[in-house]
């Protein structure tokens, strides 16, 4: 993802193939411009429209308008300013930020997140703030997962809606926190895998097995095999084989950052879906996405990361010396 400041015509326009880009993408948003106002008419979202908006964006002292590019198209924006108008808020703020709704659920939203935050790094700021409009609860709980906290509850400056406001620290550069880490590759009759969608606001969007980070009084065999009922509900595997380990870096969201260093096992089970009553609470805690069964042949050709990266050959060569 490439994250640009938008540039104007030398008639401080925006240029017509941008602002056709622009318009399409606020135009998916319609159950969010209902909720905000900001649109005379949702359902018909018109170019000259989003570029007034956007002038008004940048009228302000110390905004910036910011396009997300993946692969050369368009998948978000972002508002931000470098202060709020009110003098005695010292933290620059998230003034908006949008992905395109067809584009849901592929962690294009947290990697936007993570280019902006490293903007504010970069030139020095400490934390970031933004408002959430009351009602829009799934903005609310993906700020929250990101790490950001409720700071206060009051009215918008320019339409005195209500909102929460949200804060979270940037931290610094610094050595990261040693993790000790387990998982578990549970395979199928055929030999499929099953892993998990995994969205982190540092590596992005990745597939990996279930576990995830060790109890202080846990043996790596232990927490595999009490992270993979945590996430998939299964209560009837044992942890096997040692088929590897390995380390990497990433963003823990209540750790920060993290070098993990991961035992993975193999254990073999029925093709079945999660279960239990609390796996979407675990799997909003952790940044899980999605799941399904992988194939051998799916593996050597999957579009996204895998953790860890050779899990193709790793799981080859486990199945020969198996057989």
């Amino acid at each position: 993802m490439i994250l640009t400041p938008l540039a104007l015509t030398p008639d401080h326009d925006i240029p017509g193939p941008v602002l056709t880009e622009l318009t399409a993408l606020y135009a998916s948003h319609r159950a969010f411009h209902a909720l905000s106002g900001d649109f005379p008419d949702p359902e018909d979202i018109r170019p000259e429209q989003v570029a007034t908006a956007l002038a008004d964006e940048l009228a302000r002292p110390g905004a910036e308008v910011l396009l997300v590019r993946d692969a050369g198209r368009l998948v978000g924006v972002a508002v931000t300013l470098a202060r709020h108008p009110d003098p005695s808020d010292p933290d620059p703020w998230i003034g908006l930020l949008m992905v395109d709704a067809g584009l849901t659920r592929q962690g294009h939203g947290s990697r936007l997140v993570s280019l902006v935050e490293d903007r504010f790094r970069a030139a020095g700021r400490t934390a970031v703030r933004l408002a959430v409009l009351d009602g829009n609860t799934d903005a609310l709980s993906f700020w929250t997962a990101l790490g950001y906290r409720v700071l206060d509850h009051r009215r918008d400056l320019g339409a005195g809606r209500p909102c929460t406001v949200l804060r979270r620290e940037l931290a610094s550069d610094k050595p990261r926190t040693p993790r000790r880490a387990a998982r578990v590759a549970v395979l199928d009759p055929e030999g499929a895998v099953f892993l998990l969608r995994y969205d982190n606001v540092e590596v992005g969007v990745h597939w990996a097995m279930p576990g995830g980070g060790l109890e202080a009084d846990e043996n790596p065999r232990e927490g595999a095999l009490r992270e993979v009922r945590e996430e998939t509900g299964w209560t009837d595997l044992e942890p096997g084989p040692l088929l590897c380990t390995w380390e990497h870096d990433f963003t823990h969201l209540s750790v920060g950052p993290v070098r993990q260093y991961e035992h993975i096992y193999v254990a073999q089970g029925p093709r079945r879906e999660p279960t239990g009553p609390h796996l979407a609470a675990a799997h909003a805690a952790d940044g899980i996405l999605t799941w399904r069964w992988w194939s051998r042949a799916e593996l050597a050709e999957a579009p996204e990361p895998l953790w860890p990266p050779d899990l193709a050959l790793l799981l080859e060569t486990f199945g020969g010396r198996e057989g």
